[in-house]
């Protein structure tokens, strides 16, 4: 039987600032982001940056049992290209996968990057292309090993960012997709003809609204990723330029059955916000979106 759209919105600790990055913001507490979340009646999230969540799985999966919440998955970036860092990589993943398989998790959202921290991405080679999908076989194996299903997650300055990355893993290769709305976007990959092509590929979907017009610099490296959240780059659902709603009709019009997680990177560069107050409001607007918008329009 299928389950309806509006029981399959969840969310990620991003949408509340929680990032890892040096610099990012503010990152609020554990169980205030999870009373927020279950306020705006999301039953599911991502795991989010270390040390957000316990590292004991069982004191985790008490953190989420005290909301009554259950564990996605999570993004996961990975190096495929560089023979040089193959060991490095296959470790991460099988560690990863056990961590996800003892918390509960389905999704292992893979961001393939050009260095572990993340240097510019660059044209690859040959060997290097070859060395990428060969990878990307053996973390899928490992994902499938552990019960889970590996999504590759296109984003903005990695190894898979503009529209002629996504066409040759596509053609290439047969793994699942996460359709992140605002990266592909961002990338020149049209998301509601993506997801009318490959909706069997359609693996969890993120959904993000992006200001275009603050793109240019992001996109060729004068700012980082950071600068441009800081600056307004993503938006609340359906106050954007990306077509939020025409990609989830054409999706659910194909039968997509998965997530949708609103993520909706933002950054605390202020005080504290108060009970109440802060990413909460862009949350409970992109939520509003999804019942007052997308549902209705699901509905006819």
């Amino acid at each position: 039987m299928a389950t309806p759209f509006l029981q399959r919105i969840a969310s990620a600790p991003i949408s509340w600032g929680i990032c890892e990055v040096p610099g990012w913001g503010a990152m609020l507490p554990t169980k205030r982001v999870l009373s927020e979340m279950t306020s705006l009646g999301l039953p599911a999230t991502e795991l989010g940056a270390p040390g957000f969540f316990s590292d004991d799985s069982a004191e985790l999966k008490d953190q989420l049992a005290e909301f009554n919440m259950s564990m996605i998955g999570g993004f996961t970036p990975v190096v495929l290209h560089d023979r040089s860092q193959e060991k490095a990589t296959i470790e991460m993943a099988l560690t990863t996968s056990k961590k996800f398989q003892e918390i509960g998790a389905t999704h292992f959202v893979s961001c393939p990057v050009q260095t572990w921290d993340w240097a510019n991405p660059e044209e690859l080679s040959k060997d290097e292309v070859t060395q990428f999908f060969k990878m990307l076989a053996e973390v899928d194996q490992i994902c499938k090993d552990h019960g889970l299903v590996q999504v590759v997650h296109p984003h903005l300055q990695t190894v898979v960012e503009t529209k002629k990355d996504i066409d040759m893993v596509v053609d290439n290769s047969d793994v699942m997709w996460c359709l992140d709305t605002g990266h592909m976007t961002i990338g020149g990959q049209d998301t509601v003809e993506f997801a009318k092509k490959y909706a069997s590929r359609v693996g969890h979907v993120h959904l993000k609204d992006v200001n275009m017009k603050s793109v240019p610099p992001v996109l060729s490296r004068q700012q980082s990723i950071m600068e441009g959240v800081q600056k307004g780059l993503f938006t609340p659902l359906g106050q954007g330029d990306v077509p939020i709603l025409e990609t989830i009709l054409a999706l659910e019009a194909a039968g997509y059955q998965g997530w949708y997680v609103i993520e909706q990177d933002v950054a605390i560069t202020g005080e504290m916000p108060g009970i109440g107050e802060g990413p909460i409001s862009g949350m409970k607007q992109s939520v509003d979106y999804l019942h007052n918008v997308v549902a209705p329009a699901l509905a006819k």
